[in-house]
C-alpha cells in the first residue's frame, strides 16, 4: 500500500509508534511483566482500569485466548467505552473526585495484588486517584499513559498530579497530545488516532514478558485456550478450576 494515501499513511504512523515503543520502552516492558510474574507466583490476582477509549485495551487483555487467567477488569459503571448514553456522561465521570475510591473500595482488590491503570493522557481525576487510592491499598500499579500530556496539558486531579505520578512502573506510549496521527490541507481537523494500536500491543507484550518469566521460573503460567479450538473449553475449565479464587469474571 502506497504511504501517499491516507491508509498508507496511518499505517506507517502507527508502525513507527511501534517501533518507538518497543526500543524505548523495552526496560519497562520487562519490569512491567516481571511484576505481574511476581504477583503471580505470590499468590496475587491481576486487574486491569481503563475508561473510554482506554478501556478497550484492557477489556483486550481479560480472558483472552493466548492471555492470563488472572487478568480481571475492574469495571466503573458508565466508564466502560461508550456503553453508556448520552456517550458523553463517561467522559464527565472520568472527572468526578471519589468516584475511583468508590469503586475500589466495593471492589475485591487487596494488598498484594496487581493493577494496571490505562488512561492516555493521564490528567482526568478518575485514573489519578485510582493509582492514589490503589497504591493506598497495597497494590502495585502498572500506568500505561502518554507522558506529553503531563508536560503539556493541565492535570483535572486536585493534586495537580497525573496518573504517571502515581504508578511503579510507567508505560509511555508516544502518543502525541490529540491522538491523531494525519493532517491533510483541506480537512480542518487532525485524524487517525492510533493510540489503542499502541497500547494494546503494549500490554501484550507485558503479558508475553509476564508468561515468558513465570516459564523461566519454573512456573507454568495460567493462560487461556481458544475456546473454538477442538479443547479448548477443557482446558479453561481446568484453569478456572485451579484459579477459580482469583479470577473473578465468571462469577
Amino acid at each position: 500500500m502506497s504511504d501517499s494515501t491516507p491508509a498508507g499513511q496511518f499505517f506507517d504512523a502507527a508502525i513507527g509508534l511501534l517501533q518507538r515503543v518497543r526500543d524505548e520502552e523495552a526496560g519497562n516492558i520487562e519490569a512491567a511483566g516481571v511484576l505481574l510474574a511476581d504477583t503471580v507466583a505470590s499468590g496475587g490476582r491481576l486487574f486491569a482500569f481503563g475508561a473510554g477509549h482506554s478501556s478497550l485495551a484492557a477489556q483486550d487483555v481479560v480472558y483472552r485466548a493466548g492471555g492470563l487467567a488472572l487478568m480481571n477488569l475492574l469495571a466503573v459503571p458508565g466508564a466502560l467505552g461508550v456503553d453508556v448514553m448520552p456517550a458523553t456522561l463517561g467522559s464527565a465521570l472520568e472527572r468526578v473526585d471519589g468516584l475511583a475510591s468508590a469503586v475500589l473500595d466495593s471492589s475485591p482488590v487487596r494488598a498484594g495484588d496487581a493493577l494496571v491503570i490505562i488512561s492516555l493522557s493521564g490528567r482526568n481525576a478518575l485514573p489519578v486517584e485510582m493509582a492514589m487510592s490503589a497504591r493506598a491499598l497495597g497494590l502495585k500499579v502498572i500506568g500505561v499513559t502518554s507522558v506529553a500530556y503531563a508536560s503539556e496539558t493541565t492535570s483535572r486531579h486536585l493534586s495537580g498530579t497525573y496518573l504517571k505520578d502515581h504508578c511503579d512502573i510507567v508505560l509511555d506510549s508516544k502518543i502525541a497530545i490529540g491522538d491523531a496521527e494525519l493532517t491533510h490541507d483541506t480537512i480542518p481537523a487532525p485524524f487517525a488516532p492510533a493510540s489503542t494500536v499502541v497500547t494494546s500491543a503494549l500490554l501484550q507484550a507485558v503479558m508475553a514478558t509476564a508468561a515468558g518469566n513465570l516459564a523461566d521460573r519454573g512456573i507454568e503460567p495460567p493462560l487461556l485456550r481458544s475456546g473454538n479450538v477442538d479443547g479448548g473449553h477443557e482446558w479453561n475449565g481446568r484453569v478456572f478450576e485451579e484459579y477459580g479464587e482469583r479470577i473473578f469474571y465468571r462469577h
